[in-house]
């Protein structure tokens, strides 16, 4: 299984527009950051997105996507879907299922209403089929369970992936399976997406815990109503016994460089061996085997 963090900003992306900081002039360019989106290659040849952000079209010409068999939405923020007319190049073939959680369907809905209008068509629109999630659903040789968590006020999504060995293919039919039906004993690779979060709540803790990788989402060192600072991100790592972790959905305080000091600081304060913790960065792929 292959990630790519296509994108590790936060909402205005980096450079911010009229700012004249010293990261969004950095010529690093791990500083220049997109929306935070993430795409997910199965070793049979599934390919899923989580996110459609504004800049989905350059992420996917960048990551070299060619087909998708799903979309996965953690909410419905502008940062988070306003690319998701940009699939359309991708679902000529065949209709894409975009899974959620209710509340983002029903958003995804009024905002892009003319998707699901009988209305001119003109340079074509995306076929897409809207899935409410509530249990674990499985792409071929990929499961992905939905981590209910807080941002802010809001309800939204995060996600487990899991590789189960050898699966159905690059074709396979995506389908939302019983939650007993999941069998987690049987995951060799595991990795958690979590972004915009400000709360776990104790219910999804067991679904983040033992990840190979934990991409989680922290904007920055001070503190931020609904969003988790880079101390937060980084103890829920620790708490849940995370081996290998990203930041991501990053602000514009900090450099690339910056936060990866953080990071060796908050190793070294917590006397801690055996783990690895940094800042994620635009076209990061990890290959987990």
């Amino acid at each position: 299984m292959k990630l790519i963090v296509m994108g590790s900003g936060t909402s205005h992306g980096i450079p911010v527009i009229g700012c004249d900081c010293p990261v969004c002039r950095s010529s690093d360019i791990r500083d220049k950051r997109t929306r935070a989106a993430l795409y997910i290659q199965g070793d049979a040849g599934e390919r899923v997105v989580i996110d459609t952000g504004p800049e989905f079209r350059l992420q996917a010409l960048s990551a070299g996507i060619t087909r998708l068999d799903a979309v996965l939405l953690t909410h419905a923020h502008a940062d988070h879907i306003h690319g998701l007319d940009d699939i359309r190049a991708l679902s000529w073939e065949h209709p894409i299922p975009v899974y959620a959680n209710r509340a983002t369907i029903a958003e995804m809905r009024e905002r892009f209403a003319y998707i699901f209008k009988e209305t001119q068509r003109g340079g074509g629109k995306p076929r897409i089929i809207p899935t409410e999630v509530t249990a674990p659903l499985t792409i071929g040789s990929l499961t992905f369970t939905p981590i209910p968590v807080k941002h802010g006020v809001l309800d939204i999504l995060g996600w487990r992936i899991a590789e189960n060995g050898a699966g159905e293919g690059a074709n396979a039919h995506s389908k939302a399976a019983p939650s007993g039906n999941a069998k987690p004993e049987t995951e060799t690779r595991t990795a958690v997406y979590l972004t915009d979060t400000s709360l776990i709540p104790p219910s999804s803790l067991n679904l983040i815990r033992r990840a190979e990788v934990f991409i989680i989402g922290a904007i920055r060192d001070r503190p931020h109503e609904t969003h988790f600072t880079f101390a937060q991100a980084l103890a829920t790592a620790i708490e849940v016994g995370a081996r290998r972790v990203y930041l991501t959905h990053i602000s514009h305080e900090h450099s690339h460089r910056e936060i990866e000091a953080y990071c060796r600081g908050f190793l070294t304060d917590q006397e801690l061996n055996g783990i690895s913790v940094g800042p994620s960065w635009d076209g990061l792929e990890l290959n987990l085997r």
